[in-house]
């Protein structure tokens, strides 16, 4: 019995285990982020609020084309470590270099759309590839 008993909990330590390294591991990105933001001179997203002007900047999450009242609007997420807004272009179905891992600086004034940050049409600039 005391055999079974130890190879029971194994499974259960080594996936405790393995979600910690995991978390400790997005933990650690988002730390990075949230400093790359501070030295950029940006505003952290979860302080943001509503018809606030800001500089964020992050790593784009998600793309996605998603017309908004008939109009194209190409919609991206964009995280800081700290939170996520939604930055989106009007009349745009795509944009040269904006996509999925692609880290940039947007501003603009925040909107809130079903409680979420939202900047539309933002004055941007991407950040170089490769650059940590």
């Amino acid at each position: 019995m005391t055999g079974a008993t130890g190879s029971e909990r194994l499974p259960g330590r080594l996936r405790r285990m393995l979600e910690r390294l995991a978390s400790s591991r997005e933990e650690l990105q988002a730390e990075e982020l949230q400093q790359d933001a501070a030295a950029a001179g940006c505003t952290p997203i979860a302080t943001c609020g509503d018809r606030e002007i800001v500089t964020v900047t992050g790593t784009l999450r998600t793309v996605t084309l998603r017309p908004r009242a008939g109009v194209p609007a190409l919609e991206a997420e964009l995280f800081d470590g700290s939170a996520a807004l939604d930055v989106v272009w009007l009349g745009r179905r795509a944009i040269a270099g904006i996509e999925p891992g692609r880290k940039l600086i947007a501003s603009g004034r925040i909107s809130m759309n079903r409680g979420r940050p939202v900047l539309f049409n933002p004055r941007y600039e991407l950040r170089p590839v490769g650059q940590e």
